[in-house]
């Protein structure tokens, strides 16, 4: 059986009604991504209160479990309803839970199996604590009989907390989870032969003999070794000794030594004994956190194959004190030991590392009270998607996942160059939670499409915006000379890769097309101005008469010079300053000699000669755009450059979807209309 559906009402962070939390899951693994205070951890809690854990610790409500819509008592709900659903049953458990089972409503249906649990704040004071009343109903909609507590005692789950002590979870105690691991076993419980006494009276005592005796053998063996011991039996028979002095007549008293516990039931001698081992690392030298946390979780899901009922297992931050690769193997080995073996796990995560190496199918955002998964079905995802994004969602871009904002880009030049120009115009990425995502000219609208619901009218919007930036792709009908597709004067080849806008008959028409395929709910497409980044930079923004005022045609051209002359400035042969200086003095006499022509502007001229140096010239644009955020940061802070400058500078699509992203997009600017899915 597995946990397949849970609802949370008025639990911390999380009220009721259209603000109670909902979470249907799959079997398997389940991971719960999203940004600090999302309520993942009240998820995990929540589930903890229902069924208790493995390790017997108790949890006590308290008034901050209860929801508060205020800072008034009034404010804060009496009551706290959470209800899980089992689906799945196979025979023994349809036996284990018969008489609390639900049973759908056609004959056949396969029975479910409801916990509602509800804890009632009653306004009582008991022994100067608040008394909740809580209570646990079978049923759909609790109107089944009481769950009991040795029943409930099945549905445990094993829960592992972030930071947690491995070491002192498999060290030797009472109630140790590693004394429940081995007793779980039926080769310990049940194995091996009980301990004759006769074995120590042979002379040649058989080795294979004592290998064969079960653990409680192991212990009375102990115990006789003990009391034969030649100092414990010389120290007893002085004791002896005294007690014939100090007894009266006729009274026969003597000492005797045993280990404690002897004259238990054999349950309870063999949980001590077990209590009394610990599980540790062998190999040279002491193992730090990171392998023990590996033994731990090894021995967790060896205790989970072997349980009855609820095989449930719980971890928040399964990353803790594990490097990059071990996360990776980690979360690999427990998806496959959770389809192999039929156990459940729900994890909570804020690794990218981890995120990259779950299957898509099996991952739930928690954002704003809501958890939205990305299973088939529930987004706009295809199932081709799915498929694409597993190869290709790498650790990279899997911070998307963790965003309050992100932005999908088709390059290196704007993944460098984008984060710069958003904090020089005062809308710093880092700082609003925004993450880029470089799909690399690939995928763009299959990534969009992670963050759009199936159902909006069930799910709601997922609450990210999402900017898609992409390039217009459509030159001005000057730049094919110019940038040397063709010579001078020279007619255009038929069948040709690339267009100019004489070929399109209506620019706004492509613009919209382009738009329509990823636009949709949260996500919006930012098509470039004009043609490709490097060349609306350097081209700037178009005014409202239809000419451009100016961009950052020097910036670009500076950039590019540093860019070619990369090798060389570092390796000192030049200098940058020189570069700097030169590629200025060039990029004015070319500013001077440029004219109009073939019925563009000088300034497209300009732009398109500036370039053709990352086409012709071979000039690297992910180089280009490092030194270009290097250098508008030197004119920044040297005054020469203002933030209001430089925004007005850049072309306009890059700035809206700077501003969208961060929440600062004008109110002037066209919000998208469309609430539903997105059409490709």
């Amino acid at each position: 059986m597995y946990l397949s559906r849970v609802v949370i009402q008025n639990f911390r962070c999380f009220g009721e009604g259209d603000k109670s939390f909902t979470l249907s899951l799959k079997p398997g693994l389940t991971a719960l991504v999203g940004e600090n205070d999302s309520g993942k951890t009240a998820v995990i809690d929540a589930l903890r209160f229902v069924f208790g854990t493995t390790d017997q610790e108790w949890h006590r409500l308290e008034d901050s479990d209860f929801h508060s819509e205020g800072s008034g008592a009034c404010q804060t709900a009496p009551e706290i309803k959470i209800v899980c659903k089992f689906e799945n049953l196979d025979e023994p458990d349809q036996g284990t839970f018969v008489e609390f089972l639900t049973y759908g409503e056609k004959p056949g249906d396969p029975p479910a199996l409801y916990v509602n649990w509800v804890a009632k704040d009653t306004g009582d004071v008991r022994s100067g604590r608040p008394y909740r009343r809580v209570r646990v109903n079978s049923g759909k909609g609790g109107s089944g009989p009481a769950i009991p507590q040795e029943v409930r005692e099945l549905l445990r789950s094993t829960y592992l907390r972030p930071l947690r002590d491995a070491d002192k979870a498999l060290s030797a105690g009472r109630g140790s989870r590693l004394a429940q691991i081995l007793h779980q076993d039926a080769r310990i419980r049940d194995g091996g032969i009980p301990y004759d006494p006769k074995l120590l009276m042979e002379k040649h005592i058989d080795p294979t003999m004592l290998a064969k005796l079960s653990v409680l053998g192991i212990g009375d063996l102990a115990n006789d070794l003990l009391q034969r011991q030649e100092g414990v039996s010389a120290t007893r028979a002085d004791v002896d000794e005294h007690l014939k002095k100090l007894a009266l007549a006729l009274e026969n008293i003597k000492s005797a030594v045993k280990v404690t516990g002897t004259t238990a039931s054999a349950e309870t001698r063999l949980r001590q004994l077990l209590e009394k081992l610990d599980l540790s690392l062998g190999g040279p030298g002491e193992l730090g956190l990171g392998s023990n946390n590996l033994l731990f979780i090894a021995c967790e899901l060896l205790l989970l194959a072997a349980e009855v009922g609820n095989r449930l297992l719980l971890i928040e931050e399964p990353e803790a004190h594990l490097h990059a690769q071990r996360q990776l193997r980690v979360m690999d080995y427990m998806q496959k030991q959770a389809t192999e073996r039929g156990i459940q796990i729900i994890v909570t995560t804020h690794s990218p590392n981890l995120a990259s190496a779950i299957k898509l199918d099996n991952i739930v955002i928690i954002r704003d009270g809501r958890g939205q998964s990305l299973a088939h079905g529930q987004t706009n995802l295809e199932l081709s998607d799915y498929r694409f994004l597993e190869r290709f969602l790498d650790v990279t871009k899997a911070n998307l996942f963790f965003a309050r904002g992100v932005m999908i880009v088709e390059g290196d030049a704007e993944n460098i160059l984008v984060p710069t120009l958003a904090r020089l115009i005062g809308c710093d990425l880092t700082e609003h939670g925004v993450s880029i995502v470089n799909v690399g000219g690939t995928g763009l609208r299959r990534y969009a499409r992670i963050f759009q619901r199936k159902d909006v009218a069930r799910d709601n919007e997922l609450d990210i915006p999402v900017a898609c930036v992409t390039d217009m792709d459509v030159m001005p009908d000057c730049a094919p000379a110019i940038v040397g597709l063709v010579k001078e004067g020279e007619e255009w080849p038929t069948g040709r890769r690339w267009k100019a806008k004489k070929d399109v008959a209506d620019l706004t028409a492509r613009r919209a097309a382009i738009d329509a395929k990823a636009s949709g709910q949260r996500v919006r497409t930012f098509v470039s101005d004009e043609w490709t980044l490097e060349y609306d930079l350097a081209l700037g923004p178009k005014a409202a008469n239809g000419v451009f005022p100016g961009g950052l045609a020097e910036d670009v051209y500076v950039a590019a010079s540093l860019a070619e002359d990369d090798d060389a400035i570092n390796k000192g042969d030049k200098k940058r300053a020189s570069v700097i200086k030169a590629a200025l003095q060039e990029v004015a006499n070319l500013k001077k000699s440029t004219q109009a022509k073939d019925g563009c502007s000088a300034q497209e001229v300009l732009a398109s000669q500036i370039y053709a140096r990352f086409l012709k010239g071979g000039v690297s644009k992910a180089v280009a755009a490092q030194h270009l955020a290097e250098w508008l940061g030197d004119k920044m802070k040297h005054g020469s450059l203002k933030a209001d400058v430089l925004e007005e500078r850049l072309p306009k699509y890059l700035r809206e979807a700077i501003r969208y992203v961060t929440g600062k997009l004008h109110p002037t600017v066209q919000q998208p209309n469309d609430r539903g899915a997105a059409n490709e």
